[in-house]
């Protein structure tokens, strides 16, 4: 018996040790975090084919000089590449126009920083900045969104969209949105991306007709400059096409993939649910084969925003649903340029949102034109809430949201964002969903549509939100970041430098105000108080009374509430209210067992605003409601204590005498 029980104590320290060594290398191997897969680029300017953007002063005499070619000396939109060629003598071109007194200006035999040096020394320009590259950022009964559905990958399904919990600490909780709005259609989100497969069944009467502002006809894949589809061709890329060295790269259907994040179809009974539900969205397509150009990306935000009808040709084309929020999965490292930052203000002084990705690069300084005054910068969370390694950080981020994190390294990511997407390799063939496998979605380019959904549905509430109100909502909404949770060895964020920083303890100062709250967020802007109506069975009257309380209610936006008005809106001959109808609480007397009541609670807000609820109430509920009485009587502690103590005394007792036999 001793030995047998000396080889069991064995067996379960030695089983013990395993699962601990097992643990701790698979925690080794969790800190090892898979990452976006960051687009192959070249860094270094074209050295003979220059592109920068350039603002012209108000007085510029180039005015002048226009109007002596037969140009209209008034003309707001400038057109001065051959002024400023003959100035220059070099050979310049026009470019598009990205605004009044602004436009691009190219040239050839130097590069895109030389030509800016020299424009900027002009007495007539104001300013002139690189046109650079930027990349993407990636990193109900629709069935991928609930978790453990069979045969459905990953397992953990759109875990990011529900409420939080000891496990999923970064969820948004849209579900909690949801209960407030499930958006509208009326409200546009544009998603400047790589385009969209329109054929994607969960993106069906979900998608408005937008635009293809890729100018470059040699990078976009569908043999045509700038025109009227929006669709994603594919950016995929032959070998040296971005840069000498580079690899080949697979399409990306990144643009399909953000769309389905913000307003993929819900309740269809197909794969996902947007996270703006009900929200439309407006394609716009910037990037590229090679990535996309800023007078591009600048461009296309301004038409995005029903802010101009030039979209580079000869024929204007206005844009039938102009966007309130404009989704930025993209940037590249750098501050922010001058061109962005006059965008940024254009576009919020017109009522516009502007949300862009943080970045990918793994602590570092956020990313432009996220790091734009203006912009609604976010970045990225694992599931525990702690800062996912690939994610940039930094004091110009608002707000972060989940942006997928696999911890593992083999078989299926447990926690990606799953999306809309297409199986093709290059071109688009089949409509598809990301899935746990090789095709995992993760990074702050899918962070950011998340926000814009939730904007979406703020907007749906309130239409008169300014962007400024937006950012205060979401700000002062957003949850606490967690201190602890994490693996053992992380630490808090600090201020990027020049050093990687991976999983950390994101701060107020690396990370923004938050975790994003979709719920409250929503619930803060929404004009109306709650109005709620509760049977209060702690409180015990006599079997014809039923006590009501208006303790669930609540205002929004930081309000509350003043006043309250109980009514009977019928049955006044069954029923009566016994005492104050305008306080929290109201008492309902019946005078019988038959009969039903309607009840409307109204409740009023510090700011006036005002919201009713009404509840049937019958006789039967009075009878069911429990009375004092001076029978049974509750039990007490006291008397729990005492009746533990002496099963405690009788086990001692039996068990002593089970000895004393053996």
């Amino acid at each position: 018996m001793r030995i047998s029980i000396r080889q069991d104590i064995f067996r379960c320290v030695l089983a013990w040790l395993t699962l601990w060594l097992v643990a701790a290398t698979t925690g080794m191997a969790w800190a090892q975090e898979r990452t976006p897969q960051r687009p192959q680029r070249q860094d270094t300017e074209d050295p003979s084919n220059a592109r920068v953007i350039v603002k012209f002063r108000a007085d510029s005499g180039l005015r002048r000089a226009l109007a002596g070619r037969g140009g209209q000396p008034l003309l707001t939109e400038p057109q001065h590449a051959a002024t400023l060629a003959a100035r220059l003598n070099m050979p310049l071109s026009d470019g598009r126009v990205l605004g009044k007194h602004t436009q691009l200006v190219k040239g050839a035999g130097l590069s895109s920083a030389q030509l800016a040096r020299r424009l900027s020394s002009q007495p007539d320009v104001e300013w002139a900045v690189v046109d650079q590259r930027r990349y993407i950022r990636s990193a109900p009964n629709d069935p991928y969104f609930a978790a453990g559905q069979a045969g459905v990958s990953p397992a953990a399904g759109q875990w990011y969209l529900r409420a939080p919990d000891a496990t999923l600490v970064s969820a948004i909780n849209a579900l909690g949105a949801w209960n407030i709005s499930t958006g509208s259609p009326g409200v546009t989100v544009a998603v400047l991306d790589t385009g969209v497969r329109y054929e994607h069944p969960d993106l069906a009467g979900k998608l408005h007709t937008g635009y293809d502002f890729v100018s470059d006809s040699a990078t976009s894949n569908d043999g045509t400059a700038r025109d009227a589809d929006a669709s994603d061709p594919g950016d995929f890329t032959r070998r040296n096409q971005c840069g000498s060295g580079q690899a080949a790269t697979d399409s990306s259907w990144h643009g399909t993939q953000v769309a389905g994040i913000v307003g993929a179809a819900t309740n269809n009974g197909l794969g996902i649910v947007g996270t703006g539900r009900d929200v439309k969205v407006l394609p716009v397509r910037v990037l590229g084969a090679c990535g996309g150009t800023d007078s591009d990306i600048i461009a296309a935000m301004r038409w995005a925003a029903g802010l101009t009808t030039n979209v580079g040709g000869s024929t204007p084309v206005v844009n039938a649903h102009p966007a309130k929020v404009i989704n930025l999965s993209l940037g590249s490292t750098g501050v922010c340029g001058q061109a962005y930052l006059e965008a940024m203000q254009e576009l919020n002084n017109a009522g516009v949102t502007v949300v862009v990705a943080a970045g990918n690069e793994a602590g570092l300084a956020t990313d432009s034109p996220a790091n734009c005054p203006g912009a609604l910068a976010v970045a990225a969370l694992r599931h525990i809430g702690t800062k996912v390694g690939f994610s940039s950080m930094g004091s110009e981020v608002a707000i972060s949201a989940p942006g997928g994190n696999c911890v593992n390294l083999t078989g299926e990511c447990l926690y990606p964002i799953v999306t809309t997407s297409n199986a093709g390799s290059t071109v688009p063939t089949t409509s598809t969903y990301t899935s746990g496998g090789a095709d995992a979605s993760v990074g702050t380019s899918f962070s950011a549509p998340q926000v814009s959904g939730v904007v979406g549905l703020m907007l749906s509430v309130n239409a008169n939100l300014s962007p400024a109100d937006i950012r205060t909502a979401l700000q002062s909404t957003a949850r606490t970041f967690p201190v602890s949770g994490a693996e053992a060895g992380v630490l808090q964020c600090q201020a990027p430098s020049n050093s990687a920083q991976d999983e950390c303890y994101c701060t107020t100062s690396t990370c923004g105000a938050g975790m994003l709250d979709a719920a409250a967020a929503v619930a803060w802007v929404n004009p109306a108080p709650t109005a709620r109506i509760a049977v209060d069975t702690s409180v015990l009257l006599s079997s014809k009374s039923i006590f009501l309380s208006a303790a669930a209610s609540f205002a929004s936006g930081g309000r509350t509430l003043v006043s309250y008005q109980w009514t009977l809106l019928s049955g006044q001959q069954f029923a009566s209210f016994s005492g104050s109808t305008t306080a929290a609480t109201a008492t309902v007397v019946f005078v019988g067992d038959t009969g039903s009541v309607d009840v409307q609670l109204r409740v009023t807000d510090s700011s006036g605003y005002t919201n009713t609820t009404i509840q049937t109430l019958s006789g039967q509920t009075a009878v069911a409601a429990p009375v004092a009485s001076s029978g049974g009587g509750s039990v007490s502690a006291c008397w729990v204590a005492a009746l533990m103590l002496a099963c405690l005394v009788l086990w001692r007792q039996r068990s002593a005498v089970r000895r004393s036999v053996h």
